[in-house]
């Protein structure tokens, strides 16, 4: 007799653990991240030569995923005299080149390039950009590890990158992002500052 309340003591309290971690597992669930979201503080600087800026996804191999912007001057350039304008980069070599290397620009048309180009921001303040586990196309990308990179020229060959890698299974918070700066330039240093990339 005593066995058996044993047994029935044991099994009510199993039930009752069962809602419990029911609970626990759909709270792990909705903190899985859903967007990734980056920004920075952006401040206009003055002169030719600046203010260009680019923001993208890549796979494990390198491979750009999605581009979430870049400056217009970067893809559309200026028309000077009545000339036909030139992608900008073409003008201006230095002009985000990891960017314009890694998402292989020559290769890309005019209308695959507008439809990630924005204008360059007259004034400054915090710009932000989300990506939803999308890619160009518009479809979840696979499981995996991507990584975010902001690309900044901030006066001709001074060009800064801040980088940080993320998995898709990941749940919310911060990524941790290191930065590479090619060339000092104290003038310019504070174009591009703050920069954060969040998984919500």
């Amino acid at each position: 007799m005593r066995r058996k309340k044993l047994f029935v003591a044991a099994l009510v309290a199993m039930m009752l653990a069962i809602p419990a971690m029911v609970q626990s597992k759909k709270g792990e669930a909705a903190k899985k991240a859903q967007t990734l979201e980056v920004s920075f503080d952006y401040q206009r600087q003055a002169g030719p030569g600046s203010n260009q800026y680019a923001v993208w996804i890549e796979d494990e191999k390198g491979d750009v995923v999605k581009t979430l912007f870049v400056t217009s001057y970067t893809t559309k350039g200026r028309a000077r005299g009545g000339e036909q304008p030139k992608r900008g980069y073409i003008v201006r070599p230095a002009c985000v080149p990891t960017w314009v290397k890694t998402v292989k620009a020559d290769e890309k048309t005019d209308q695959q390039l507008d439809a990630v180009t924005g204008a360059t921001p007259q004034a400054g303040g915090t710009q932000t950009f989300t990506w939803d586990f999308t890619d160009e196309q518009g479809k979840a990308v696979p499981q995996g590890n991507y990584k975010v990179v902001v690309e900044a020229t901030l006066f001709f060959d001074s060009d800064i990158i801040y980088s940080g890698t993320s998995s898709t299974k990941d749940k919310a918070g911060d990524i941790t992002l290191s930065s590479t700066l090619t060339k000092e330039d104290e003038q310019h240093k504070d174009m591009v500052t703050n920069v954060k990339a969040v998984l919500k």
